[in-house]
């Protein structure tokens, strides 16, 4: 390992090791818990998540999405009527309806029978992929050359000499900063963006073997077939889409924890991605007295047909 943010990293790991050989020892532990009270617990978490809302860029291929307040299906004798909205003044709650007319949407994780009715779908990822080691390989700066360039195996090659060797299951998020300008809907029209070229899927896959890789963008490349996308579900890979903050986390030595609904025989997933980052990391928050309860607002949540969507 190289650098302080390496040796910063692998506190996390570090401190799994320190309390699996204390335990060995002494014939005594908590289990899990003393890695979580070790390490997780003082550690920085950051979102890499997008949220989704009605006007959130979405390939014009897909309708887009709509939110509403929640109604009563049925007459229910007494409390609502059919078609009735649910309120809190009324009857004490409120409840969403959204029409999500696509699952590729924001923030994703894409499994191979996106394009590969052979392969997984998103309920039938295993429960392995919750936390795993993240690396942050950026492509700023060859962006400022060429706004369509791809991450290439020269710039993987090179991230390694500064940091070593790709761990084997990682997730490898690919830092372009196209999600700055996240919600612009001009950017699901773009013929040009950062990518990741086929060539680097394959070393990734079969030569460092990781877990799946994610990017900024909608699309894993610009290419007319998609041909990075399409060689990664046909082999039974799966991948991230619409990631957000790479520019907050550390390159190395940070875990990434990863969420997403299990819709029966879905085909994208609306993810929700964390990174956890060492505790002297700037960026983040910890887990703290703050998280139950959750803080009271004095701007209660309500419903603005304007935006589509409940705000505060």
């Amino acid at each position: 390992m190289r650098g302080s943010r390496v040796s910063a990293g692998a506190l996390v790991a570090l401190a799994a090791w320190t309390w699996l050989a204390g335990a060995a020892r002494a014939g005594e532990n908590d289990g899990l818990w003393a890695v979580y009270n070790s390490a997780l617990k003082s550690a920085k978490y950051v979102d890499l998540t997008h949220t989704i809302t009605p006007a959130i860029p979405v390939w014009s291929g897909f309708a887009e999405a709509t939110f509403g307040p929640a109604k009563a299906g049925s007459d229910i004798e007494g409390y609502a009527k059919a078609g009735e909205p649910y309120t809190y003044e009324k009857h004490g709650f409120e409840a969403t309806e959204y029409t999500l007319r696509t699952d590729q949407l924001g923030t994703q994780l894409d499994p191979p029978a996106h394009w590969a009715p052979e392969y997984p779908a998103i309920d039938e990822l295993p429960a392995t992929y919750a936390v795993r080691p993240l690396v942050v390989i950026s492509i700023v700066e060859q962006l400022k050359a060429d706004d369509n360039h791809h991450l290439q195996v020269a710039d993987i090659e090179a991230w390694e000499t500064a940091h070593g060797r790709i761990p084997e299951g990682s997730v490898v998020m690919v830092r372009s900063d196209w999600s700055k300008r996240w919600p612009d809907p001009e950017l699901a029209k773009m013929k040009r963006f950062p990518g990741v070229s086929l060539a680097a899927l394959k070393f990734l896959h079969e030569e460092r073997k990781i877990l799946f890789h994610g990017h900024e963008p909608l699309d894993t490349d610009s290419t007319p077939t998609l041909e990075g996308e399409y060689w990664l579900m046909h082999n039974g890979y799966a991948q991230a889409e619409g990631v957000a903050n790479l520019d907050q986390v550390p390159e190395t030595g940070a875990l990434i924890a990863i969420g997403y609904p299990k819709f029966g025989g879905g085909l994208g997933g609306y993810a929700r991605y964390v990174a956890i980052c060492p505790p002297d990391w700037p960026n983040g928050v910890t887990i703290g007295a703050a998280d139950a309860p959750l803080p009271k607002s004095d701007k209660p949540l309500h419903y603005d047909a304007s935006a589509g969507m409940r705000i505060r």
